[in-house]
């Protein structure tokens, strides 16, 4: 048999080829369009200059300053009351009345809210019974005393007159014993009695509720109420939430990068949506020693006046503080900085003001716009616009510098001309 053949699949694997040599061909390109991306973008970064400038090179400066820079950080919180009290009864009962309501204030040991008292004054009641039963046993016990006692005189003289025995007399002193005993239980029943009596009227006094938190402050305010005039409550069930807000407490969170500079007793500036443009002043008054594991921040009280009571427990703030202070400190606008080769600089315009050399910088505080820079000989006026198109050496025109003086006598021509000419 001849052999078969395979010349029928030969343009099938010439296909084949070819679509793996345009695949490779395809990516080969991407990729070197990629890279190409890369280089620019890190040029870019760097901020080499974009061209060789063969004239001068316009460009905008600013002044080097020198003076006072503060590194401030904003933190965001919340507020909550300085102190809080629960209002709560002892005794369970019917409310049948409470005198204040949300936002009230309320004194020191004021009544707030009283308790149907009926069961509690007829305990009061029988107390009170149970102690003239337990006086009149007594005055019972004392005339019993009296008794025996002339019964024991009257058989000693018996006995000295040897008219009476030795048992007559024996049983005369044993009767006197018991009658002194049931003096002493009846008193003991009396004071028993006394107690039970002062528990009633106690326990009375509970269904007048009051207000008596503890501390120096003598006024609060209602932050809420949690039962109405006819609710039967059972005892320690909450009746109102009390709470002090002078001062007030705001709570923020920070971060270990913040962590090391705060201080108690640091002074703060805060604001809220509810009041624009009005600041509050504070002060730091905890600092948590630990950090929460899930957040990885530490809790920061604040303490504010609020002695208008303008702000309230649950409101959003934020908190600004200063962690820096540089008082002589050399400083630039945030446009002069340049990142070249990963190392920053600016540029700082010569005297002439035609050139300019670069001159590596460490960057210090940040405020706003305004940055402190350390470096040699920083002083004068650094390049603010146009940076990328310029190097160390090079040759530069300020046009701020070309302009007449608005006062300028060719300026004043000008503005007669125009004036004519309209």
């Amino acid at each position: 048999m001849a052999p078969r053949s395979n010349t029928c699949c030969e343009p099938n694997a010439i296909q084949t080829v070819k679509r793996i040599f345009f695949v490779l061909l395809l990516v080969a390109a991407l990729g070197g369009i990629g890279w190409a991306v890369k280089l620019r973008i890190d040029e870019m970064g760097r901020e080499k200059p974009k061209r060789a400038a063969s004239g001068p090179v316009p460009v905008e400066v600013a002044q080097v300053e020198r003076g006072q820079i503060e590194m401030r950080r904003t933190f965001s919180g919340t507020l909550e009351a300085f102190a809080q009290f629960v209002v709560a009864p002892k005794v369970g009962g019917r409310v049948e009345s409470m005198s204040v309501d949300l936002s009230d204030r309320v004194r020191r040991g004021q009544v707030v809210a009283e308790l149907d008292d009926d069961e509690f004054e007829q305990a009061v009641a029988q107390a009170t019974a149970e102690v003239a039963v337990a006086d009149a046993n007594i005055i019972q016990a004392q005339s019993a005393l009296g008794v025996a006692e002339r019964e024991l005189e009257r058989v000693q003289k018996l006995r000295e007159d040897g008219v009476s025995s030795d048992s007559d007399l024996d049983t005369a002193k044993a009767d006197v014993a018991a009658k002194r005993a049931g003096v002493a239980v009846t008193k003991a029943q009396a004071e028993r009695a006394r107690a039970v009596e002062q528990s009633a009227k106690i326990r009375k006094n509970y269904t007048q509720v009051r207000a008596a938190w503890p501390g120096m402050d003598e006024y609060r305010v209602v932050a809420d109420r949690h039962a109405e005039e006819g609710d039967t409550v059972s005892p320690n069930a909450p009746l109102l939430t009390i709470v002090r807000l002078d001062p007030i407490i705001g709570v923020v969170f920070v971060t270990e990068r913040d962590y090391a500079r705060l201080a108690v007793d640091q002074r703060v500036t805060l604001t809220t949506d509810a009041h624009p443009g009005r600041p509050f002043t504070g002060r730091i008054e905890r600092i948590a020693p630990v950090f929460r594991r899930s957040s990885r921040q530490a809790r920061v009280e604040l303490s504010i006046a609020n002695g208008d009571h303008a702000l309230k427990p649950g409101m959003f703030v934020r908190a600004e503080i200063v962690l820096a202070t540089q008082d002589d400190a050399v400083v630039v606008p945030e446009d002069a900085l340049v990142l070249r080769d990963e190392k920053h600089g600016v540029f700082v315009v010569d005297d002439s003001g035609d050139t300019v050399r670069w001159e590596p910088v460490t960057v210090g505080i940040r405020q706003g716009k305004r940055v402190q820079v350390v470096g040699k000989d920083i002083v004068g006026r650094v390049v603010t616009l146009g940076q990328q198109l310029i190097g160390d050496g090079s040759k530069i025109v300020i046009p701020q510098d070309k302009k007449p003086p608005a006062d300028s006598p060719n300026s004043t021509d000008k503005q007669a001309k125009a004036g004519d000419a309209s």
